[in-house]
């Protein structure tokens, strides 16, 4: 899963990029709104943490103009907790408001049911025919006996997870598993693609020539 972080403040945007980043996100970043736009609109992201008093351009601009042409699950993070405020920014394109200083684990929590909710799935636990996937503890099943995923290998599991019964590009897996400034080979895919079939199944993941990968 990608995140794009709109921020400002480099204190809290290094922040926020070294806590999500801790929970297995792939994230890129801008200081202003013109920035963030830019990104926003030549890249897909999962989510966007975009804060509204920026230079150049604000977030509420920002998101208002992106929202012509994507529909990315956006929260708005904010000192402006007047109620006026965060029906302006909800009125603006925003999905979620989030005012500073906050809990981290709270935002991490409303990134997640964002990206649940854009992925057409409110239930954080999802099952594959024998396997249990568990979104918010990062844990997979089989039979009630865990199996042992490392970080990578279950953001790659949740990304197809979210886009069960689609046919997913190897474009599009790039870029929603590695960051902008990841040099991985190219052929990382493949051996994600590999240690998840010997792990979960050989059918877990399915090729389609030509296409992509699809979970059905």
């Amino acid at each position: 899963m990608k995140i794009l972080v709109v921020e400002d403040n480099e204190d809290l945007r290094s922040s926020l990029v070294a806590v999500l980043q801790d929970e297995l996100y792939a994230v890129d970043t801008a200081e202003d709104g013109e920035v963030g736009l830019y990104k926003a609109m030549n890249w897909d992201y999962d989510c966007i943490i975009c804060d509204v008093m920026m230079p150049i351009m604000d977030g509420f601009t920002m998101i208002n103009k992106l929202r012509d042409h994507k529909q990315t699950a956006v929260l708005f993070l904010t000192a402006k907790d007047a109620v006026e405020d965060r029906i302006y920014g909800l009125d603006s394109g925003a999905d979620d408001y989030i005012t500073k200083p906050f809990d981290i684990d709270e935002l991490l929590a409303r990134v997640r049911s964002l990206i649940r909710r854009a992925g057409a799935s409110v239930n954080p636990v999802v099952t594959i025919g024998s396997l249990s996937f568990d979104l918010n503890k990062k844990t997979v099943s089989q039979n009630e006996q865990e199996i042992e995923l490392t970080g990578k290998e279950f953001t790659f599991a949740e990304l197809m997870l979210h886009q069960k019964g689609k046919v997913v590009s190897r474009d599009y897996l790039y870029e929603h598993l590695f960051d902008e400034d990841d040099e991985s080979l190219s052929n990382l895919l493949d051996v994600y693609i590999y240690k998840l079939r010997k792990k979960l199944g050989k059918d877990f993941i399915k090729t389609k020539r030509g296409q992509g990968y699809i979970v059905e």
